[in-house]
């Protein structure tokens, strides 16, 4: 993909790892990303904003909240359309987890482990049909 028109918001509490995400993402095409290093700053971009964001992609762990409590929210808010969430937990972890997100219908398209491999985010993304569509429109 080059040149992506999707707004993704990149929320990950260790900087060096934030940073990492965005420059990732870059490489993919996509370049209209907001970081925030906590759920307090995602949920202030948010504020922000008149349209949701296409995309959250956010670390599971985060201070003060987690990440699957933030993107609940986010979704529930409509302020997110979809989301990828990142763990350092194993593959079969991160599976159970995603199935388990998915059936209480929050838009998951995956949760991958740290760091983020970008193969992996290019599958999941491309495997939504939702998202394809999105990608349609632009």
């Amino acid at each position: 993909m080059q040149d992506n028109k999707f707004s993704i918001l990149v929320v990950e509490d260790h900087p060096f790892q934030l940073i990492a995400a965005q420059m990732h993402l870059n490489r993919l095409g996509f370049f209209r990303l907001i970081p925030a290093l906590d759920a307090l700053e995602a949920r202030e971009e948010c504020a922000r904003r008149s349209e949701p964001f296409d995309l959250l992609l956010c670390d599971i762990n985060l201070p003060g909240t987690d990440g699957i409590e933030l993107a609940s929210e986010l979704a529930t808010a409509g302020q997110i359309r979809h989301a990828v969430l990142l763990s350092c937990r194993d593959e079969a972890e991160l599976l159970d987890l995603q199935q388990s997100l998915r059936a209480r219908g929050l838009p998951i398209l995956a949760c991958l482990s740290k760091p983020l491999d970008q193969s992996a985010l290019m599958q999941a993304l491309e495997a939504d049909e939702s998202f394809r569509l999105m990608e349609q429109e632009e």
